[in-house]
């Protein structure tokens, strides 16, 4: 059934040997390659032993259950257990997103609502800090442009992951929070009352590992020079320090005010820029891929009501993967496991579909 474990049990043993040349750790990139590849392959190798183990357990405790029904009365858990780490096996085996050791780049951007949903911007923010802060991430705040109220009618924040396991890489948990998400509650402009309906994009872009791995012709970019601004549109700085980055050949137009210095807008920029052209590539290569490997529930249109927030019954409903709590409070505080794994699951299970149907 694991036919293909072999090889990659074989490779695992190559790269523990590649980890152990200096050279390789002299080339940070490499290196930092190396280690993702190890530890994703760790896992499989980990469960594939498991898996052996299981079946040769269980092999044996039937051969003896026939002289011992204290050993046959454990048949039933060790055949349970079994199942559980074959399961698990073939889930690892499902090919991965090569995106997903990477860190991120988020924009949330208010959207139809006005000033409550510029508020909602910039509460998600929030959410998205502490969901971070509590997987040891690191978070960078790049580039903000505040509303009247105290909101954000856009923002972008970089957030940095820690380990090199693919699995509990940044990109391989957020990946799944583009689109559009919908609030319903009663606005803090609202003397009425009244509910209201309003809603927020969340783009998420794959940040790139190294610049030279997307190569930026600088004949192909425009870039101008302004003055910051603040809400409103006032001046806040009396040096053209504002920077506008457009990448010509593609259209992609970033924009940089939140530094004081133009080389540090330029910079964040051009770590914005490179993170759209990486994820503009894998979009190309995801509608040219099989429908194993594209991701079925994390569609390309960002237009997409993916989640819906209702505060007057404290519920959270994601409509991709039919997930519906009542802790509201706790998820805007952070709590974002539940609402992620359902993510990650149900696209694992429609891959595991598409594997199957096709062998």
């Amino acid at each position: 059934m694991f036919e293909s474990v072999q090889t990659l049990i074989d490779e695992h043993r190559r790269v523990q040997e590649e980890l152990s040349d200096p050279a390789v750790h002299a080339d940070a990139a490499r290196a930092k390659r190396v280690n993702r590849r190890y530890a994703e392959l760790s896992r499989i190798v980990a469960a594939y032993e498991a898996w052996v183990a299981a079946t040769d357990d269980l092999e044996t405790a039937r051969e003896f259950a026939r002289e011992d029904e204290s050993i046959a009365a454990e048949i039933p858990a060790m055949e349970e257990e079994l199942q559980h780490s074959q399961e698990r096996l073939r889930r690892l085996l499902i090919p991965r997103d090569p995106d997903d050791a990477r860190d991120v780049i988020m924009e949330i951007k208010a959207g139809e609502g006005g000033a409550e949903s510029a508020l909602f911007a910039a509460d998600l923010l929030r959410m998205y800090i502490q969901y971070a802060a509590s997987k040891g991430w690191k978070t960078e705040l790049l580039e903000r442009n505040e509303s009247d109220l105290g909101g954000y009618k856009d923002v972008q924040v970089a957030i940095k992951g820690s380990s090199s396991d693919p699995a509990q890489g940044v990109w391989a948990h957020l990946k799944y929070e583009g689109g559009v998400h919908r609030v319903q509650r009663v606005p803090a402009t609202e003397s009425q009352g009244r509910i209201h309906t309003s809603t927020t994009g969340v783009l998420v872009f794959p940040e790139v590992d190294e610049p030279e791995e997307i190569q930026i012709d600088q004949n192909d970019l425009k870039i101008d020079v302004f003055r910051s601004s603040g809400p409103g549109g006032q001046s806040v700085n009396t040096t053209d320090s504002a920077v506008r980055i457009t990448h010509v050949p593609t259209g992609i137009v970033v924009s940089m005010q939140n530094e004081k210095s133009q080389l540090q807008n330029r910079e964040a920029g051009m770590r914005v820029l490179r993170a759209r052209l990486l994820a503009r590539q894998q979009e190309e290569l995801d509608a040219a891929a099989s429908d194993a490997r594209r991701s079925q529930i994390r569609g390309m249109d960002r237009s997409e009501r993916i989640r819906t927030y209702n505060f007057p019954e404290n519920r959270i409903a994601d409509h991709r993967t039919g997930f519906k709590a009542y802790n509201l409070d706790q998820v805007m505080d952070g709590a974002l496991d539940p609402l992620i794994e359902s993510a990650i699951t149900t696209d694992e299970e429609a891959r595991l579909a598409a594997v199957g149907s096709d062998s």
